[in-house]
This record gives C-alpha cells, sequence and structure tokens, in this order.
C-alpha cells in the first residue's frame, strides 16, 4: 500500500515524486509507461531531432484532419520516457506571461495568480544569472543563459528586431516578458536539464520511492465517488496498487483525459459511445484543447548557417569529437536559439506573437522527420513565430473500450478567425523583419513561402497549408469552479470526487504565451506544496 501514486513521470511528475518523497513520510509510487531517459540522444540537447519520431521514448500521435488548415493530419510527439515531454523537447525555458495567471486567478481559481505562482517558479529553478526578485538561484532545474554560445546569426536576428522598433530584453522571464532576445535553455552543462534529470535522478535512492517503468496505466480504481487506486499493465501482467491518500494523475493533456475517460470519468455520451460505463458524469475532460501553432519562413543566406557545420561528413565528425570532449558547440543547444514576444496590435493586454531565430533549415527532410543533424546542403535559416494566445478550440476523445488504443485527437486548428488573423499579422511583421538593414545584408532570397505570395488571400491561404503545431497542447482537464465546463478545483481536485487530483498542462484554465515545460513544473510543485500542507493541517 502506498501513500500516493503518480501517473506519469513527465514535468510535473518528476517534481510530484520528489517533492512528496523528501521528507521520508510517504511512500510513493510513480508509474511511467516508457522507459528509462538514461539514452544518448535524449541527454545531448540536439537529440530531440532523433527523439522527434523515435516510438521507443514517444508516444507518437497523429491528430485528426482539421478543416482550418486544409484537411491536414498533425503529427503530435508526447514523451514516453521517464522526464515525459521534458525529455525530447526542445529545452527553451519560457514561464509565460504574468498576465496568463493573473487571468487563470481571474477566472475563479484563487492561488493562481503571477504573484502566488512567482515563489514556484523561483524555488524550482537554478537560473544562471543569479538571484533576483524575480529568479531563483539554489533549485534543482538548472537554467543556462547560452547567448555566448549562439551562432553569429543571431545577432542579426536581434538587431533587425530592434530596427523594427522591439526592445531588447535580456531576460524574458523577468519582469517584462515583451521585446526580443536569446533564448534560456534547460541545459547544464552541455547535457539536457528534463524533469528527470533534476527531480528524479536525485529521489531514487530514497527507499520510500518506488519507480515502475513501462507501465500503462489502464484505468484508475474507485469505490463510489473516491478513487482508491490504479490498475495498469505491464509486460502482458495487469496489475492492481491502491494509494492510502491520493492518486495524482500527471499523464499530460493526451493522456490524463484518455484514462479519466477508460475510468468512467468523462463525459456521458462520450463514454456510451465508447462503451464505457459511466460512473461519474464530468462533461469538460477531454473538452476545451488549445494548442499553440507555428509558422516558418526560409531565407537563403549569403553567410554559413549550421547547415554547414552540419551537413557534411566532416562536419559532423568534428561537431560529435567537439560534443564528446567538450560538452559544447551546437550539439549541446535547441535550434531555437533567439526569439522574443510582441503584440501585432497595441490595444492587446498580452503578447499575441511568439517568435523564434533558427539558423539551419531542414526543407528536404521526408515526410514526419525533423533531421536537426542533416539539415539542408545550402545555407540558410528560419524566421518563425507562433500564437500565444489561441481561442480555437478542439477535443480528446476515446472511440473504444480498449484503454491501450490511442485517443482521438481533435485539434480544430484555426477554427477561429481571431487566430488566422494574429498569425497573417505575425507573418508580415517576419517579412518586414527580413528586409531590414541587419537581415538585408545576410539574406540572398525568401525560399519559401516565395515572393509571389503577396495578398492577404496568398498569405491566409499559405498559413492553412503550412502552419503546423508547437507541441503545446493544454486544457483537457481545465481547471476552475464552474463543473460544467472545468474538470478541477483550484487546489486541482477532480470535481465530484475524492482522492484524486490532476496536476499537468491539462489543468491550463487558458494556454499561456511561450512554451509550457516550464509552467508544467510550477504547477508540480505548487500542487506538492498543496498537498503536503493538507495532510499537515496547514490548510
Amino acid at each position: 500500500m502506498y501513500d500516493f501514486i503518480i501517473i506519469g513521470a513527465g514535468s510535473a511528475g518528476c517534481v510530484l515524486a520528489d517533492r512528496l518523497s523528501a521528507c521520508g513520510r510517504y511512500q510513493v509510487l510513480l508509474l511511467e509507461a516508457g522507459g528509462s531517459d538514461k539514452r544518448f540522444y535524449v541527454q545531448m540537447p540536439i537529440g530531440y531531432g532523433k527523439t522527434y519520431y523515435q516510438k521507443a521514448v514517444n508516444w507518437m500521435y497523429t491528430a485528426q484532419p482539421s478543416e482550418g488548415t486544409q484537411g491536414r493530419l498533425s503529427y503530435w510527439p508526447r514523451g514516453k520516457v521517464l522526464g515525459g515531454s521534458s525529455s525530447i523537447n526542445a529545452m527553451v525555458f519560457v514561464r509565460g506571461n504574468k498576465q496568463d495567471f493573473d487571468d487563470w486567478a481571474a477566472e475563479g481559481n484563487p492561488g493562481w495568480s503571477y504573484e502566488e505562482v512567482l515563489p514556484y517558479f523561483k524555488q524550482m529553478e537554478s537560473w544562471q544569472g543569479g538571484e533576483s526578485p524575480y529568479r531563483g538561484a539554489n533549485g534543482p532545474l538548472k537554467v543556462s543563459n547560452p547567448s555566448h554560445e549562439l551562432h553569429p546569426l543571431c545577432d542579426n536576428f536581434v538587431s533587425a528586431g530592434q530596427e523594427m522598433g522591439l526592445e531588447f530584453n535580456p531576460d524574458m522571464n523577468a519582469g517584462n516578458q515583451e521585446g526580443i532576445g536569446f533564448y534560456q535553455l534547460t541545459t547544464h552543462k552541455g547535457q539536457r536539464m528534463s524533469a528527470a534529470r533534476a527531480y528524479l535522478w536525485r529521489a531514487r535512492s530514497r527507499s520510500n520511492l518506488t519507480v515502475i517503468k513501462h507501465a500503462h496505466v489502464t484505468r484508475l480504481l474507485m469505490d463510489g465517488k473516491r478513487v482508491t487506486g490504479v490498475e495498469y499493465s505491464r509486460k502482458g501482467q495487469v496489475t492492481k496498487v491502491h494509494a492510502q491518500r491520493e492518486v495524482l494523475l500527471s499523464a499530460g493533456s493526451v493522456n490524463s483525459p484518455q484514462i479519466l475517460m477508460h475510468s468512467g470519468i468523462g463525459p456521458k455520451k462520450v463514454l456510451d459511445q465508447a462503451g464505457v460505463t459511466l460512473l461519474h458524469h464530468s462533461p469538460a475532460v477531454g473538452q476545451n484543447l488549445q494548442d499553440h501553432l507555428g509558422m516558418d519562413y526560409l531565407y537563403t543566406s549569403h553567410v554559413s548557417t549550421l547547415n554547414q557545420q552540419l551537413r557534411p561528413w566532416y562536419g559532423k565528425l568534428w561537431q560529435g569529437l567537439v560534443y564528446l570532449l567538450t560538452r559544447k558547440g551546437p550539439l549541446s543547444l535547441s535550434v531555437n536559439q533567439a526569439g522574443g514576444f510582441m503584440k501585432t496590435r497595441d490595444k492587446l493586454n498580452y503578447p499575441n506573437i511568439q517568435l523564434y531565430f533558427s539558423p539551419v533549415s531542414y526543407t528536404r527532410a521526408p515526410v514526419g522527420k525533423r533531421p536537426l543533424l542533416n539539415p539542408d546542403p545550402f545555407p540558410a535559416f528560419l524566421l518563425g513565430l507562433s500564437n500565444c494566445r489561441p481561442k480555437s478550440r478542439g477535443q480528446i476523445t476515446i472511440t473504444s473500450n480498449n484503454p491501450l488504443q490511442a485517443p482521438h485527437i481533435e485539434p480544430n486548428y484555426l477554427s477561429h478567425e481571431d487566430d488566422v488573423q494574429d498569425l497573417l499579422e505575425g507573418v508580415k511583421f517576419l517579412r518586414k523583419m527580413a528586409a531590414m538593414p541587419s537581415f538585408a545584408k545576410v539574406i540572398a532570397k525568401e525560399l519559401r513561402p516565395g515572393p509571389e505570395c503577396q495578398t492577404d488571400a496568398q498569405l491566409i491561404d499559405d498559413i492553412r497549408s503550412y502552419a503546423w503545431t508547437v507541441f503545446h497542447p493544454t486544457s483537457t482537464c481545465r481547471m476552475g469552479p464552474d463543473t460544467e465546463h472545468n474538470v478541477v478545483d483550484h487546489q486541482l481536485k477532480v470535481h465530484g470526487l475524492d482522492g484524486l487530483r490532476i496536476v499537468d498542462a491539462s489543468i491550463f484554465p487558458q494556454l499561456i504565451c511561450g512554451n509550457t515545460s516550464a509552467a508544467c513544473m510550477m504547477i508540480g510543485e505548487k500542487a506538492a506544496a498543496m498537498i503536503l500542507a493538507a495532510e499537515e493541517g496547514q490548510v
């Protein structure tokens, strides 16, 4: 018998496992469907180009066609490994915008304003820049400032942004998110700093923490309206385990609603159609799906890019030796090296566009691949963007009573016209930015979408035919007081049930401005603090 059972060793689950086991008073079980993260391409930062399409560490989901993106299927990599998606992501560390969390609180979630979540962001990180009112320096998660190691073209990107009126921002995770600058990374000494490396590695030596890998959770066990345990399948064997205190569902925005629905918790209509017996009607399970959409414009360059360093066999050999001997060079970084946040309309209260700069391109990649170690043979780079607060809403459902079958993902991309407008204004900004003096002197030509794509109608058609997920699905078990449209309350307890909390990106009331991994770890920190306070009678 365990005190706590955690489902999913991802960005939030690893935090829970560490924090709940640290005091030694509780027996904690962590179940992970994937295997070990101690793999070369997981630990080498640029190795995410390999793990992007590697079944051994990746659920490799396919989302259904969206009318707004011209009926295209969408590939959704999700981490199936210790560390979850923090073990296969691009490592960009962005907390989100202050307004994001203030809006969470304003929607009826006390305790989730920016001022109230900031201590947990600080608690979790060890920022290379040191302690400040906004940054922490003593947490387990190492956050690096690689600005002195980046490709020289990143300076052209920042200068071009300043020529467009954006201010240089030396720290987008401090008091102000807006502006242009260099991205911080979850790396340390040239290796990936995933949630597993930061939290789980130090916790696994504790006798009160049990970690079971390759454990695919099939359903939650219930006694009336109380969740009492978990059933999981491992190597063909089905096992049931029980929790004396709580079950903590941290399987992510895809798998958390899937597990709930296979447990009989969810919308009655969906469960009836799937042949699952309804045990608790929760209509918002799997609903309110949100995701960022990205666009790239490709420019060939008069000067060398990472393509020339990584494409030739001798370049690969040299950079491989540099990495193995020094843990430095482009293999120790993300290809998303610079970026920023901006408003395309002055009346907005928060940025609606996130910018990216990658001094590399891989247009000749096979479909579904992202060969970061085998880029284009010509010098080129990518100017990219994604929307920050999409209004389109999708859903995740199940279509059978087989818990091992992949869920049905309907993103419903670009179904809201405001999302189309944001991306349209964003790509127009990219074009103007590319024409600024700092870029004009290094750009040979626009290769994608090309100069023939000019009118609004043509630009929108290109957006609908090209826009792709930035892999930030959230909100499928949304937090809020209204039980019709939300799944958990502000303490992350599932409405109408006892013994169950959900702790992952699925509880986001609204998708944040920026990458989601940091916010997921913050949620793990805050949830652990709430749980421990409740156990100690402080609330």
